[in-house]
């Protein structure tokens, strides 16, 4: 997807402190079950601004096929995206009220964390 500069999700390791730590388990652990993410990448902004166990909780939560506050249409979509193979988008609201989206693209070579105004 052409648009924002994304970094690796390691990287919140080195900004953050607390559940940060634990990125690497969580997604050993997210990667044997639902939706294959790929490489995981996401904005500076939604880096600085979402908590990051609650970019974790939502990563494990897309994985699972649990899409968040999107709207019905867009469920529907993400059921169909799993059989067809097409883009999943799952929405979450962190604890600070700022939404943010999680994007996995249709060959599920990367997964995006990414706020909606960095769309």
């Amino acid at each position: 997807m052409p648009g924002p500069d994304r970094e690796n999700p390691e990287r919140i390791r080195e900004n953050r402190t607390g559940a940060a730590a634990d990125v690497s388990k969580l997604l050993r652990s997210a990667s044997r079950l639902g939706v294959p993410l790929g490489q995981i990448v996401a904005t500076p902004n939604a880096l600085s601004q979402i908590p990051s166990e609650e970019v974790l909780h939502g990563l494990q939560r897309h994985r699972t096929q649990d899409w968040g506050i999107v709207d019905p249409s867009d469920r529907a979509a993400n059921d169909q995206a799993l059989q067809e193979g097409t883009r999943i988008l799952s929405a979450y609201r962190a604890s600070n009220g700022i939404t943010f989206w999680i994007i996995t693209e249709a060959d599920r070579s990367v997964t995006t964390i990414l706020l909606p105004e960095d769309y």
